[in-house]
């Protein structure tokens, strides 16, 4: 049985088979195809490097199991992700303040992992021979779990390092291991009221989603972070269900041929119309849904500007 940080999910039926067949072994190669709709796991590495940085040289570097091989050591107080190929190889080291789990949050103020002190996290990105006597840095955790042993099984995390003084260049990154992503993004032309002109991104690391069901077919997404909160409910067309690959017309109550779509954040429609389109989605046994990701478009009481938004719900 798994031990989880940050939310409780449960992706069943086909997620819980594409788990089954990656495995849980340190290695990983690259993953079949999935079936159409079907979310994945996502596994990969990137950095960019400003000019000077010791480490990147300046450089960016991007990588997936196609390229290189992942490798995950250590649990959830100190882990080290290892990225090699035969030419190439890179090191992230995470920690959390000692006594600690590392857990989804912003982590700031990070010192070199192997030698932090007090309540500092601890970061640590070398590679190539290279690497930082001193870290000025921080980093976010998206996602992370763990297995019954400690180990851990899936992390999604983003760090900003800069070896030696703080205000050295910079080395930026991001790092995946078997993640299904898990985010909301927004943006509100002027005059929309539901976003007020706004643009925001939601992640693990901030912000709690939710998704759950509603009456017949339909799906309840909330996301709460930042200081905001936002509610989508989306009903497919009547006597339809969802399905992936289809793109909806919208209004706020659904009909024939008509899915709903009701969008709020510091406000809400009375009457809206927009679009949907559903790119995965994933049921469980029973039938209900467990990941789902969606564009939208709505516009409220018939006025030309729009709030366009992204979901991503472990999809």
């Amino acid at each position: 049985m798994r031990t989880r940080t940050g939310w409780r999910r449960a992706l069943l039926g086909a997620l819980a088979s594409l788990t089954a067949t990656i495995g849980l072994t340190a290695g990983l190669s690259a993953p079949a195809a999935a079936a159409a709709g079907t979310p994945a796991a996502v596994t990969k590495y990137s950095h960019s490097s400003e000019a000077g940085d010791w480490i990147g040289q300046g450089g960016e570097v991007a990588y997936t199991p196609a390229t290189a091989d992942f490798t995950v050591s250590g649990d959830l107080e100190t882990l080290t992700v290892r990225i090699e190929n035969e030419n190439d190889w890179w090191t992230v080291d995470l920690a959390a303040p000692r006594g600690e789990k590392l857990h989804p949050g912003v982590y700031r103020g990070a010192e070199r992992a192997p030698f932090r002190t007090g309540r500092a996290p601890g970061l640590d990105v070398g590679g190539e021979s290279r690497g930082c006597n001193e870290v000025y840095g921080q980093f976010s955790v998206n996602q992370i779990e763990a297995d019954a042993t400690g180990a851990v099984t899936v992390l999604d995390a983003t760090y900003t390092q800069r070896c030696e003084a703080a205000d050295a260049p910079v080395l930026k990154g991001a790092v995946k291991y078997r993640a299904y992503p898990l985010s909301f993004t927004y943006a509100s032309e002027p005059g929309d009221y539901p976003g007020q002109g706004r643009t925001g991104t939601h992640t693990g690391a901030t912000s709690l989603f939710s998704l759950q069901g509603w009456g017949e077919g339909g799906l309840q997404y909330g996301v709460s972070g930042k200081r905001e909160t936002w509610s989508a409910l989306l009903v497919p067309p009547a006597g339809e269900t969802f399905e992936a690959g289809r793109t909806y017309r919208t209004e706020r109550g659904n009909g024939p041929g008509t899915a709903g779509l009701d969008v709020s954040g510091f406000g809400g429609c009375n009457t809206s119309e927009g679009t949907l389109a559903i790119t995965r989605l994933a049921r469980g046994d029973d039938g209900a849904v467990t990941a789902f990701a969606a564009t939208f478009v709505q516009h409220c009481e018939g006025a030309e500007p729009a709030l366009r938004g992204t979901i991503r719900y472990y999809a």
